[in-house]
């Protein structure tokens, strides 16, 4: 088996929207007739917007940024460099625009107890987390009094944090770093945080991925098991809003369940 390590890189700058579009859309492996498709404009015309021979009218852009499911932060990058206003705003944590998907994210991870569920934002910053969390690295001997402050890639791959954790941490971290390489390629922070990292794993080639990736956490209540998934905010118009993702960790088995069961009720008897 060959691995290939990923340098990412974050987006280009001071390059004409229609360069972004042609590397975005090879970076999502499409071709211009089937990027034309999924966008609804014409192969030709395409072709002329990535080389600059015509220039893309707003509703267009917004057409081909969307089929290419590019972060809005990304998207007013590029925007501006065809000569438009920026479309989207990046509303700060108080603004009361946002005090309705602040409530929804509070109830989502007070619903989950006693599985664990987090709050991550687009740089894999922890924002939000529910006490099941806490009880979780409680459970593997890691301070959770920081919780606030931490990143999940952090404490995934480097010495110290929860992938020492991890029975199958060479398989969990491979997974985050691809998904993380991935987002980077429009997020310059997490590229640099991406380059920071002490012995970043190889990205496998030619591998099929299982169908089912359970997250194995060595604890003292013994080998836990989780189901990852995820939960985003649908068709978001604010950049601060898109950012955000639940990560819900789902007891994968009865023994699993039962543990974070005891634990969640000897910390509310606690209280």
């Amino acid at each position: 088996m060959s691995h290939l390590p990923f340098h990412p890189t974050g987006p280009a700058t001071g390059t004409c929207a229609g360069e972004q579009l042609r590397r975005l859309r090879r970076q999502a492996g499409l071709s211009q007739m089937q990027l034309a498709l999924l966008a609804g404009v014409s192969q030709r015309h395409l072709s002329c917007v990535e080389t600059a021979r015509a220039k893309a009218s707003p509703s267009t852009l917004h057409a081909l940024l969307s089929a290419l499911d590019v972060p809005l932060e990304h998207c007013n990058e590029i925007f501006l460099a065809a000569g438009f206003a920026p479309r989207y705003v990046a509303s700060g944590a108080n603004a009361p625009t946002l005090k309705m998907v602040s409530d929804a994210v509070e109830h989502i991870l007070q619903a989950n107890n006693p599985a664990p569920a987090i709050v991550i934002d687009s740089h894999w910053n922890v924002t939000a987390a529910n006490a099941s969390t806490g009880l979780l690295l409680a459970m593997v001997g890691i301070d959770a009094n920081g919780l606030s402050g931490l990143n999940l890639l952090d404490t995934l791959l480097r010495p110290g944090g929860l992938g020492d954790h991890l029975v199958n941490a060479d398989e969990i971290r491979a997974i985050a770093w691809q998904r993380a390489a991935r987002e980077a390629l429009s997020n310059p922070e997490l590229a640099r945080r991406l380059r920071d990292m002490p012995g970043a794993p190889a990205v496998a080639l030619n591998t099929t991925p299982a169908p089912v990736v359970l997250t194995r956490v060595r604890s003292s209540y013994g080998e836990l098991n989780f189901l990852s998934t995820f939960t985003t905010f649908g068709m978001p118009l604010d950049i601060t809003v898109e950012s955000l993702r639940i990560e819900h960790l789902i007891p994968a088995d009865g023994e699993t369940w039962q543990s974070m069961n005891t634990a969640f009720s000897q910390w509310q008897v606690s209280r």
